[in-house]
């Protein structure tokens, strides 16, 4: 065994990240036979149809606009108050629920996670999710000392599954005294998938039956939501959230990389929902403390782009129109996916709308291989293979569902 320096519950861990993996040799293929002869499904960034990283107009004229002393200062620990009340509105839209809310800011939607599961949940604690899931969440999960359940995301009709979500809760709080759940939608990642209405109400109500003495954090994670169809028919599920029991308090995961094109600067918030006056005034006073014990402030640039553009009516409207436009083209490119998928006879995840939509497979690290020497890449996951509609080019989806169901017919098994 090597000498080790690191802590007992350190040793060992390292990052190896699938998406980042296959992002590093799709990368190399295209540096040896040319970017017009790989077709590049890796990576969870938007690109428009030359290939070319979109970034919005109006974010671009906002931020360049800003004066260096709004941009070069420290933020507030807990975030600039212009902020966190202007990401509210962005988040809620004309949804806000009839509750107590508090915003803090955080590094992305990684950020509001961590916090979530750190100050919400127990040391050896479990934390609940779907089985599709983003393998970040298990990495946050261990990293602090928890671990990650999951329950079956979709049933045999492939709507959301209540039955395994009910069943899974109970059995975790026969024996914690809190649960975390994490659910991503809407436009899942890696899915694309959204709950309906009808399955938010099945979901609260599985939440609301749990004893007052058990308390459940519900995690959601909205990291796609500005892609996932009109702006307020898809925030309509956030007024569910209003008049919930105190004993479940909801958080929203708000990220601004995917909404704002503005990956790299690490900018999001978590937006603490309750019934409860006091439950709301705790949620800001623990993860502004944490925030100072982990990354002390955050970008101060993106949050006063934010801010000003939702300040600014014409701007705010002008950024809808351009995120509408990505959202069509991405639409555009996932009904080529999939009405050649059903041609080929090639079995899809409910898709319907987002970054990524996701092929099940039994051995996906073999399919993905196996699509490499087609120079074809992909994200293994857990459960199938996950194609980044955000980053494919309509001009290069053509072929790609039939070349899967080819993979898929030769390796996995």
């Amino acid at each position: 065994m090597p000498y080790s320096m690191a802590a007992s519950h350190m040793a060992g861990k390292s990052a190896t990240d699938k998406i980042f993996g296959a992002a590093a040799a799709a990368n190399a293929a295209k540096a040896k036979l040319g970017r017009e002869n790989v077709v590049d499904a890796t990576i969870g960034v938007l690109l428009d149809n030359s290939e070319k990283l979109v970034v919005l107009p109006t974010v671009e004229k906002v931020y360049k606009s800003l004066p260096m002393a709004e941009i070069a200062p420290y933020a507030g620990i807990a975030g600039q108050p212009d902020f966190l009340e202007m990401v509210q509105v962005a988040a809620f839209g004309d949804n806000k629920p009839e509750a107590y809310t508090k915003a803090v800011s955080t590094s992305g939607g990684s950020g509001a996670i961590h916090h979530t599961i750190w100050n919400y949940s127990e040391l050896g604690d479990t934390i609940l999710t779907h089985d599709w899931y983003w393998d970040p969440y298990s990495v946050l999960s261990d990293a602090m000392l928890r671990k990650l359940d999951t329950f079956s995301l979709f049933d045999a009709a492939n709507k959301f599954n209540i039955e395994s979500f009910a069943s899974k809760v109970n059995e975790l709080l026969a024996r914690q005294t809190s649960l975390v759940v994490i659910l991503n939608t809407p436009a899942h990642n890696p899915v694309g998938y959204s709950l309906s209405g009808d399955e938010w109400d099945q979901v609260l109500e599985v939440l609301k039956k749990v004893k007052a003495d058990k308390k459940i954090t519900l995690l959601v994670d909205v990291a796609y939501l500005d892609y996932a169809g009109e702006k307020n028919a898809t925030r309509a599920f956030m007024k569910k959230f209003g008049g919930l029991p105190e004993n479940i308090l909801v958080i929203v995961a708000y990220s601004m990389s995917k909404g704002y094109t503005v990956y790299g600067m690490r900018t999001g918030a978590m937006i603490g929902i309750s019934s409860n006056q006091d439950v709301a005034a705790e949620f800001a006073n623990i993860n502004q403390y944490m925030s100072r014990a982990t990354w002390s402030n955050i970008n101060r640039g993106a949050q006063q782009l934010l801010t000003a553009i939702y300040k600014d009516a014409a701007a705010q409207a002008e950024l809808e129109k351009e995120r509408a436009a990505y959202y069509k083209m991405m639409a555009e490119r996932a009904e080529l996916f999939t009405t050649e998928a059903r041609e080929a006879k090639l079995a899809m995840v409910p898709y319907i709308a987002g970054f990524f939509l996701s092929i099940p497979a039994k051995n996906p690290d073999a399919v993905c291989t196996r699509l490499r020497d087609d120079n074809i890449f992909a994200v293994p996951l857990a459960k199938g293979v996950r194609v980044a509609v955000c980053a494919l080019p309509a001009g290069k989806v053509k072929g790609v569902p039939t070349k899967i169901a080819q993979a898929l017919a030769e390796v996995d098994k």
